[in-house]
């Protein structure tokens, strides 16, 4: 397969796909002319590498996990370390739209009289979020009592 028919079937540019060549992500059978050609496994290759993208790997981590010919060799600590990460990022995400969501609907005159905005605010500033994700993850038996949110 060309690399312009790669491109096209997996969105991806000619550079895109030349660079993850060049770090040994996929690679091309042999130049046609000017032209690279590929594998169609290198498509299921490529949907791998996107996919370890949208988790927030590195392409060195990605690469990690590909062996010599493509195929996937998963390292499950780092994909569980990495889905322990997401878990927390949504957890704070979460706290956010649940303060921005109340912004939008609070009753106070001011934004600045509302306590739960102030609370927010106050917890945003001194990097109570960050920490309240943190003692969550480490202490899961805490979730059965009862919290103020934000």
């Amino acid at each position: 397969m060309d690399i312009s028919e790669v491109a096209r079937r997996t969105g991806m540019s000619a550079a895109t796909l030349r660079y993850y060549e060049k770090k040994g992500l996929i690679a091309s059978l042999a130049a046609r002319g000017t032209r690279r050609q590929f594998a169609v496994e290198v498509l299921d290759q490529l949907a791998l590498v996107a996919l370890g993208k949208v988790a927030g790997l590195s392409l060195d981590e990605i690469h990690s996990m590909l062996s010599p010919r493509g195929q996937p060799n998963i390292d499950r600590t780092l994909l569980a370390a990495k889905a322990s990460e997401l878990d927390a990022k949504i957890r704070q995400l979460s706290a956010v739209r649940r303060g921005l969501r109340h912004a939008a609907v609070c009753p106070a005159p001011s934004h600045a009289e509302c306590p739960t905005f102030k609370k927010l605010l106050k917890a945003a500033a001194s990097g109570a979020l960050d920490i309240q994700q943190r003692n969550r993850e480490m202490k899961p038996s805490l979730k059965k009592k009862k919290r103020i949110r934000i």
